[in-house]
């Protein structure tokens, strides 16, 4: 199932009888496709787990022969793991057996992968490898004798890793994720061109549907009116030099800007003096939050990347960040920000980059 079909027969789905999708099809979404609780369902299920792939995080963050990560995929709770040959893995963090979650920190390092509710044991690739009394004692009880080891192993899943940033599918079927990226590939390439470094983490809660905040970072008309912070400092105006690259699917899509190109024309400054995103009474008192450098000598200020159906990657300035949006319910979803920098960067960029990290996330300048 595509990305199109996955979202489509809305009409069969067990809604009320009032709620038909409207004649414009695609093109006009009715607002219950945001709140209605049999939507959401098959949106974990099609979109979810279908042939999409999906954000787990950064190759930075499992640095290491035994390092991991847990995180979602939808609601589904995803173990991440740096396996002892180097590998990378991704499994559904719950066992086999019961259900139980395997690892419960956000992140860690372990030779091994434990339930602690029966004592089942699992290598870093997800395979079973031990069970607890599986022969009984002293010759009664235990499991039946041809129990098989291999085949009660965690759910795994095909994981890729792009440029050290990384993505899973629960699909076998879907296209390897370089041709999945497309065109929008080299949006990521271009940003994450060296090994990276995290720099810290920002969680949110909204209070809207997941498909609201996915619609947001890919419309490229609000962010030059609504975000008065630049316009006002001139990081990002609709006079700049600017684009958009979609891959062949329209699935994916990434914008920039380029500041200090401005065009100006009668009619941009007919615009510009009627939009609020304009605060000439704006000031700072501490403009070195503004300086920026050119570290990708291609003269872009801002890009905004995004993918279907849950990753964003921006850079602002010299402020670089994932994003990455998980459901909660048809009314609510999380957004967790990920900063990051290079490796080999020095001290004075490191402080550069902390600092524009102020810029945006929940609490950003450019956010409110």
């Amino acid at each position: 199932m595509d990305h199109t079909q996955a979202l489509s027969p809305v009409q069969d789905s067990p809604a009320p009888g009032h709620r038909a999708w409207p004649a414009g099809g695609f093109t006009s979404a009715p607002y219950w496709a945001y709140s209605d609780p049999a939507v959401y369902a098959r949106e974990m299920e099609a979109i979810f787990r279908g042939k999409s792939w999906h954000y787990l995080g950064l190759e930075a963050e499992v640095p290491e022969p035994g390092s991991y990560k847990t995180t979602y995929i939808g609601q589904d709770n995803v173990l991440l793991t740096r396996a002892e040959d180097g590998s990378l893995n991704a499994m559904l963090n719950r066992c086999a057996h019961r259900g139980n979650m395997v690892c419960r920190e956000a992140f860690g390092k372990a030779q091994k992968l434990h339930c602690v509710y029966h004592s089942w044991n699992y290598n870093l690739k997800g395979d079973l490898t031990f069970v607890a009394f599986r022969n009984g004692l002293k010759g009664e009880g235990g499991l039946p004798k041809d129990f098989d080891l291999a085949e009660h192993g965690l759910r795994k899943l095909r994981v890729a890793s792009f440029c050290g940033v990384v993505f899973a599918t629960f699909r076998d079927d879907t296209p390897p994720l370089e041709d999945w990226l497309g065109a929008v590939g080299e949006g990521i390439r271009r940003v994450c061109n060296r090994p990276l470094k995290v720099l810290g983490y920002d969680t949110q809660r909204i209070h809207a549907n997941w498909k609201a905040y996915h619609e947001n970072p890919r419309d490229s008309y609000h962010a030059n009116i609504l975000h008065t912070f630049y316009g006002t400092f001139g990081l990002s105006r609709q006079s700049q030099e600017s684009g958009m690259v979609l891959d062949d699917a329209g699935r994916h899509v990434y914008f920039y800007t380029k500041a200090g190109t401005e065009k100006q024309s009668a009619d941009y400054k007919e615009t510009a003096d009627a939009l609020r995103s304009h605060n000439q009474g704006m000031t700072l008192e501490d403009p070195g939050i503004l300086k920026w450098r050119d570290e990708f000598g291609d003269g872009v200020s801002v890009q905004i990347l995004s993918t279907y159906p849950s990753f964003v990657l921006h850079q602002i300035a010299n402020s670089l960040c994932t994003r990455q949006l998980l459901p909660k319910g048809p009314n609510q979803c999380d957004l967790v920000w990920t900063y990051f920098g290079f490796a080999d960067d020095d001290a004075e960029t490191e402080r550069l980059r902390l600092a524009q990290m102020n810029l945006a996330g929940s609490a950003g300048m450019v956010s409110v």
